[in-house]
């Protein structure tokens, strides 16, 4: 193929395993922590011990063509690191003082054995949650765990409030066209760009709050885009900051962080008027469409403009450009769930591609579901829940979208209230697996320090290393394994993709290994005797999905990967509903402009836009001593989240400190100093960053990173790795939601910017939280 030319081919044989000189070469899947949504074909070298020494990206897979980030390419560094959990632990100190009795895992077993059943028996299953932090390979796993074994309905995103990463934008496509939906950059067939003679490359791609070159969100890789752009493609990019995609597009639309929804509403009003919209689309498979013209009056560009704090000439171009393209394509990303009203901001951006009709065509927005069919996800062994106890999750009785089933978990800030209150029903055991909510996914990270240090009873931790979670809240420790060390499946979007051993590392286990060894113990009921270890549980459960080969099959002669028999207008086809009929998977049968099932439950059917709940404009006096908007979560090639922190890689060499940005005149106005730590405040906390001048952001607008934290210093509280010093979650509430339950506003707070200084710098807020037993406020 084309993008095979610059490689030795003879070097990379179409196989599983192969030799190269003393070394092991295995063809795999990278797809657990540490690592991202996208799962890269990976080639693992390694030597006749079973160590990883080497990794390469895999030249012969369609999908990524070779290509791997540099934290792949670093991989061995964490594989291989000493500080990497080897064996299961049990807490003898206090919680936080990070003392433990290294125990077998038979005992660890027995312990949860014990604590899972009398839990049951006192308080119900329903007493016991999973939480889970970035959806890789365990997501249905802790599901399958969930459901299956411990027998309980909650399943939830670890603290992240208002479940904002991706969770909005998928529920709204749900009730709108009944799937999801994804930018067509040719990745569903094993024929890409020119050699697909169906696929057509887009001459509008907008990419929508999220920066995908680094962070290959959602299970796209960013490269994709470049390699649309090579082919012609144009960009708009809207974000704050001036990306390296933005920099390279035709139209940069830099807005106020949170403003998204009016945006969207203000291009719909320039597409609509201007009669820019496909009219047969329109007429023959949406439902709402009036209504939706009459909303989008109330949004001039002018109004919106004046919202969004950008030039009203430069919407109405990008508006014209991407409906007169054809096709266009849009590609978002967590920024649109990251404001209270995320599902609400999901659904005028999906307007945008409804009224052009840039649905599921070649090169538009495709609705697309799990590979081959195959669930194995937040659903994953859901048929075992005894009846009723969906009924009871925590936040179905106030959100209908949860109550409903339009995401298969339960409502985060509502955990976390039942934890703190005891009602509905009290929370007893907490299983946390792959996430560190107080570092990274939780916000208000010091109230949820305080409700899993004081208030559950019994939690477990999974993960790589020991993180600050894990010291100051888990009575168990249990070591997992990464990727070169698991066999699995991967089935999020086609092409379903295989995860083949080739290594160990003392004591850690495949969460799948742990999820079966329990399931024999406390539910044998629900497990054939003969799935005794992770190949045996793929097997299963491709055999109940009807997959229709095993994964062997999948290794061996897919080589690792396996494309369904993708199509494209399959609502013309019949082939979205279960009737077999034309249309959408909706009340209607079309794609809803106007939300019926909204409508039904007294919501707003249409899409709209509202203030931040702290603001310029919704909270000015506030704003007078807060005079920054806040946009948290920075990214960068270094990190995912809280994973690559340890002090010795690569990522910490090359970004060894927290940075945030900040316009050089606001930083002039204030007294900031480029690359000296400031302290960054609002009502609800403070912490601590290293200024970067950025003269791209709007001089009203700062941006920090996230995910910080130290495992260099000192484990036991009050140190706690430094957990809350430089963590934005200080700043950004729990618990203010949209109506749907989705959505917060942990992108677009407010906040005032300072030096520190020895005099308001005594004490570290991780101190103040640990030892002082306050919120993290200034002195």
């Amino acid at each position: 193929m084309e993008y095979n030319n610059e490689y030795n081919m003879d070097l990379y044989p179409e196989q599983l395993h192969w030799q190269e000189g003393d070394l092991t070469a295995t063809r795999t899947t990278m797809w657990s922590g540490p690592g991202c949504h996208e799962g890269c074909q990976i080639i693992f070298y390694t030597d006749k011990d079973g160590k990883l020494v080497k990794t390469e990206g895999d030249p012969n897979s369609p999908m990524t063509q070779g290509r791997l980030c540099m934290r792949c390419l670093e991989l061995p560094e964490l594989v291989n690191h000493a500080d990497r959990l080897k064996y299961p632990m049990k807490r003898v100190g206090e919680r936080g003082e990070d003392k433990w009795e290294r125990v077998s895992w038979d005992e660890a077993y027995d312990i949860i054995e014990e604590k899972v059943r009398q839990f049951q028996k006192e308080s119900g299953p329903e007493s016991i949650i999973s939480m889970i932090g970035t959806g890789r390979n365990v997501s249905q796993v802790i599901a399958h765990n969930q459901y299956a074994n411990f027998g309980g309905p909650d399943l939830t995103l670890c603290f992240l409030s208002g479940d904002s990463c991706m969770l909005p934008r998928t529920a709204i496509c749900y009730v709108m066209m009944g799937n999801q939906w994804v930018a067509d950059m040719s990745q569903f067939r094993a024929t890409r760009y020119e050699e697909d003679p169906d696929w057509q490359r887009p001459e509008c791609i907008v990419i929508w709050g999220t920066n995908p070159v680094i962070n290959n969100a959602d299970a796209f890789l960013g490269h994709w885009i470049v390699e649309a752009q090579k082919r012609g493609s144009e960009l708009v990019v809207i974000d704050p900051k001036l990306t390296w995609m933005a920099a390279k597009a035709k139209y940069w639309l830099r807005l106020r962080p949170g403003t998204d929804a009016a945006l969207a509403l203000g291009m719909l009003n320039v597409i609509i008027n201007e009669d820019l919209v496909d009219h047969d689309f329109i007429d023959k498979w949406t439902y709402g469409y009036d209504a939706l013209v009459e909303r989008v009056q109330e949004y001039t560009p002018e109004k919106v403009a004046e919202i969004c704090w950008i030039d009203k000439d430069l919407l109405i171009e990008a508006a014209r450009f991407y409906a007169k393209a054809h096709p266009s394509s849009i590609q978002w990303g967590l920024a649109v769930d990251m404001s209270q009203i995320g599902t609400v901001t999901a659904q005028a951006i999906a307007c945008l591609a409804g009224v052009t009709g840039n649905i599921d065509n070649p090169g538009g927005n495709v609705l697309i579901d799990q590979a081959s069919g195959l669930e194995f996800g937040y659903n994953s062994g859901i048929e075992y829940l005894k009846p009723g106890l969906i009924e009871k999750r925590l936040g179905n009785d106030k959100y209908p979208l949860k109550k409903y089933g339009f995401t298969a978990s339960s409502q985060s800030d509502s955990i976390l209230e039942a934890i703190e209150t005891g009602e509905p029903r009290p929370v007893r055991m907490l299983w946390i697996q792959s996430s560190n909510p107080i570092a990274n996914m939780g916000q208000d990270a010091p109230r949820i320090y305080r409700a899993l240090k004081n208030k559950v009873d019994f939690i477990v931790v999974i993960d790589l290393f020991k993180t600050p979670t894990a010291v100051a809240c888990a009575d168990l420790l249990l070591p997992c394994a990464m990727s070169n060390e698991r066999d699995c499946i991967r089935v999020w979007f086609d092409p379903m993709r295989s995860l083949t051993k080739c290594s160990s590392f003392y004591e850690a286990k495949e969460d799948e290994q742990i999820m079966i060894d329990l399931g024999h113990r406390l539910a044998p009921e629900n497990w054939p005797d003969w799935v005794q270890e992770p190949r045996d549980y793929m097997n299963w459960r491709m055999e109940v999905g009807n997959v229709g080969f095993t994964m062997e099959t999948l290794e061996n002669e897919y080589k690792g990967m396996h494309y369904s028999d993708y199509r494209y207008f399959k609502y013309e086809k019949g082939l979205l509903r279960p009737d077999g009929l034309p249309g959408f998977m909706t009340p209607t049968g079309r794609y809803e402009f106007y939300i019926s099932l909204f409508a039904s439950w007294g919501d707003d059917p249409l899409p709209y836009y509202k203030e931040p709940p702290t603001s310029p404009y919704s909270t000015p006096e506030l704003f007078e001593k807060y005079p920054f908007v806040l946009t948290t979560g920075l990214r960068s090639f270094e990190f995912f989240h809280s994973e690559w922190r340890q002090a010795d890689t690569t990522s910490r060499e090359l970004h060894p400190l927290p940075r945030f940005d900040i316009h050089p005149e606001a930083a002039a106005k204030y007294g900031i100093a480029d690359g000296t730590w400031c302290w960054i405040e609002n009502d609800l906390g403070r912490m601590r960053q290293i200024a970067r001048f950025d003269e791209t952001l709007d001089p009203r607008v700062i941006a920090t990173e996230h995910g910080w934290w130290f495992p260099e210093k000192e484990a036991a509280e009050p140190s706690l790795f430094g957990v809350f010093d430089c963590n934005p979650n200080n700043l950004i509430p729990m618990c203010q939601n949209g109506d749907s339950g989705y959505g917060a506003p942990i992108k677009s707070g407010i906040a005032k910017v300072y030096s520190c200084t020895p005099e308001n710098s005594k004490h570290q807020p991780t101190e103040q939280v640990t030892r002082l037993g306050g919120y993290t406020h200034g002195e």
